[in-house]
């Protein structure tokens, strides 16, 4: 999805813009509809076919709201754009899609089990995955650096749900046709619903044996510990470890690699780029500019409970309601300069994650990660030059882009950095 400086909102066609619409966000300007939006009609009502529609937040007040408020707005409805219309099957089982309280009692073991001690233990780990991705890029040829970052959240995900690495190329696939079902690239015959259906089922399949064989051998990961999870004085059934299993998954394959790929897109051959690169002062505030930057996840869906008035519009008892998060992250009463990539850029407070009960649970787990790989990239490389065209994901839920060739200049060095004899 393009992060450029958006058109003037007066020039926009909003009555002719579909928003659910995938192609819009590979070939399109979504940047320019939110703006317009935030500017002529932030709370804007969006009819899908005959009888399904749903309201669009694009101003950060009225997301902030619209996520964090569970008692206006609840998840059980689904929270996804493709369950638009029907109730989502995890509802109640699945943390994304079950309100508190029952949901603050699932979250807390797993929030305690991803808190910043308890997976520092993962970082040499990730270490090791991160230098394995980039090394390819050491030999001065071209590299498609979106392609190897989108096999990178394996390297976290995959250690801490102890996945053997022969499978990670396919989960790796299925994820991409889980969150891209419409893009050519990763469709399977028959269409959006046909590959989402078979990234489903291969992916609950999978998890279904291994934790058969999680529950004969536990171990100090994730799963075993979904397995021994206790909600409301019970363990929870498998088919809710199933779907916690394929959100995690998920989660990890959405946020990771699409953050340092649009933070290389936006800076490459600009100053800015060296400049971040040998400020090591800066990478703190600069990964959390990358992440406003991205905004991985396109939208967060939610259902209105009651009637409610947002911005002199009536939202009816039962309406979906979208927040699109890159849209959120644009909004100038919030962001001074929001289309400039400002690595310094202090404070910060992006909806990337999420906000409220819903705050993405995993997010030290991302910034851990992210913080390793560019660590590893500035330490590794100086310089990187564009070699070819940028090509962005067809996805109404993911802004990415899926292939951006590069040629990376190596430091002085940097070979023993990587572990990798040149």
């Amino acid at each position: 999805m393009r992060l450029n400086r958006p058109l003037d909102p007066a020039t926009v066609d909003l009555d002719s813009v579909d928003l659910v619409d995938s192609r819009l966000y590979g070939h399109g300007d979504p940047h320019s509809v939110w703006h317009a939006m935030r500017d002529r009609d932030p709370v804007r009502w969006h009819p899908v076919g005959d009888d399904l529609g749903f309201w669009s937040i694009t101003k950060m007040e009225d997301a902030d709201l619209v996520l964090r408020d569970h008692t206006r707005f609840t998840s059980q409805r689904g929270t996804m754009l493709f369950l638009l219309g029907k109730d989502d099957p995890a509802r109640g089982r699945q943390m994304a899609a079950t309100d508190p309280p029952r949901h603050n009692r699932m979250r807390v073991p797993l929030q305690r089990a991803l808190a910043p001690k308890n997976i520092e233990k993962y970082r040499e780990a990730v270490r090791e995955e991160v230098r394995r991705v980039l090394a390819p890029a050491l030999g001065g040829e071209v590299y498609d650096f979106a392609e190897h970052m989108m096999a990178m959240p394996m390297a976290t995900a995959g250690r801490i749900m102890d996945l053997p690495r022969t499978d990670w190329p396919r989960l790796t696939a299925l994820t991409a046709m889980s969150i891209a079902p419409d893009d050519p690239e990763f469709a399977e015959e028959g269409g959006a619903d046909a590959t989402l259906k078979l990234a489903h089922r291969e992916l609950f399949a999978y998890f279904h044996d291994i934790v058969r064989e999680r529950r004969r051998n536990p171990g100090d990961d994730l799963i075993s510990l979904l397995l021994e999870m206790d909600v409301e004085g019970e363990k929870i059934e498998v088919g809710a470890v199933l779907a916690n299993c394929y959100s995690l998954l998920l989660g990890a394959n959405i946020t990771t690699p699409f953050v340092p790929i649009a933070a290389v897109e936006e800076l490459i051959g600009t100053a800015g780029l060296q400049e971040w690169m040998n400020d090591p002062d800066a990478l703190t505030t600069g990964i959390d500019e990358a992440v406003r930057w991205a905004s991985p996840a396109n939208h967060f869906m939610r259902y209105a409970i009651a009637d409610v008035e947002l911005r002199g519009r009536r939202i009816s008892a039962g309406d979906a309601v979208v927040v699109w998060l890159g849209a959120a992250n644009r909004d100038d009463e919030y962001f001074t300069d929001p289309f400039a990539f400002d690595f310094r850029r202090k404070p910060n407070k992006h909806v990337a994650f999420g906000s409220g009960p819903h705050y993405c649970v995993g997010h030290s787990v991302a910034r851990m990660s992210l913080r390793v790989l560019f660590e590893e990239m500035f330490a590794t490389f100086s310089d990187f030059e564009l070699a070819g065209q940028v090509e962005h994901l067809c996805s109404n839920f993911v802004a990415g882009i899926k292939h951006m060739p590069i040629v990376a200049k190596v430091r002085s060095g940097a070979g023993a950095l990587t572990g990798v004899d040149r």
